[in-house]
């Protein structure tokens, strides 16, 4: 059985959408579309429903699906052993990590490691720490920096960091003189804010549902200069690390009450087994990065 084609049948499924599998596959749309009737005249069965808007797969489509993405995961661990075998010290790692985390923690550490094992290639994804824990368990990254206070049965975790949240605004913002502030109050103000799946955003939508609040949520970015630019400018207030303002002569950051923790950890499916590559990168990440504490 061709696996390329397997491969794209499963990005598919993942996606809903040929449009969008075509694109994260990297292909023109037509020729995804050969690569799935193909696929179908290989096994013999209809694996797609042309006509039916709801449902994608069909049913012998669904135990395909699974199959398959089990079959991938054997097949990525074949080669990863094969490719450890040949040298300790050389292969790729698929990590996952947020902008935030990788733009401030981790130029300065994955420097270290290229220097140390320059034959390791890793691969880094940017997305929200919910995202990040999808991918994990459809076996598209080998390691993550995700959420560890929500632990997932699949996932194995090791906590790397441990810091508190608080609320970043501009010196001139009138709450930017108290010691304190409560989620009540952050709500009540414009907000600029990250993308949802994100926890600096989750955190402030949770507590704004329970509470039946309405956010005024002036911009919505990941880009973390951004962020920052519009906050010194008044646009709004935000919620961030304390340290990523530590230079910023013109933004405050005044603590929370309660306090809010922000807790990650490096996870990975409990049923990979984890290359050479990938072992010796969590050891390096464990004996250098500095604790956040």
């Amino acid at each position: 059985m061709n696996l390329k084609r397997l491969e794209y049948f499963c990005q598919l499924a993942l996606l809903g959408n040929f449009t969008r599998a075509a694109l994260k596959i990297g292909i023109a749309q037509p020729a995804l579309t050969i690569a799935i009737q193909k696929l179908e005249h290989e096994v013999g069965l209809k694996l797609i429903n042309r006509a039916e808007k709801n449902a994608l797969l069909t049913a012998e489509g669904e135990v395909l699906y699974k199959l398959a993405t089990e079959l991938l995961n054997q097949a990525k661990q074949v080669e990863l052993t094969l490719e450890d075998l040949k040298n300790l010290e050389q292969g790729t790692i698929r990590f996952g990590v947020s902008a935030m985390m990788g733009s401030y923690y981790f130029p300065k550490v994955l420097t270290e490691f290229k220097q140390k094992y320059p034959k390791i290639k890793i691969q880094l994804i940017d997305q929200g720490t919910a995202a990040l824990e999808k991918m994990l368990q459809n076996g598209e990254l080998d390691l993550a920096l995700i959420r560890g206070d929500l632990e997932n049965p699949q996932l194995r975790y090791t906590e790397l960091i441990n810091e508190e949240i608080v609320a970043g605004m501009s010196n001139l913002h009138p709450l930017a003189l108290e010691q304190t502030i409560s989620l009540e109050q952050f709500c009540q103000q414009p907000l600029v804010l990250f993308h949802e799946g994100y926890f600096l955003r989750e955190v402030v939508s949770q507590y704004a549902k329970e509470h039946h609040l309405d956010l005024d949520v002036r911009m919505e970015t990941n880009l973390i200069e951004l962020q920052k630019s519009l906050v010194r400018n008044e646009v709004g207030v935000t919620t961030c690390l304390s340290r990523i303002l530590h230079n910023e002569q013109m933004m405050t950051s005044v603590p929370f009450e309660p306090n809010i923790e922000f807790k990650l950890s490096l996870a990975w499916k409990k049923s990979h087994s984890l290359s050479n590559a990938s072992k010796a990168f969590m050891s390096f990440l464990s004996s250098t990065l500095e604790p956040l504490t």
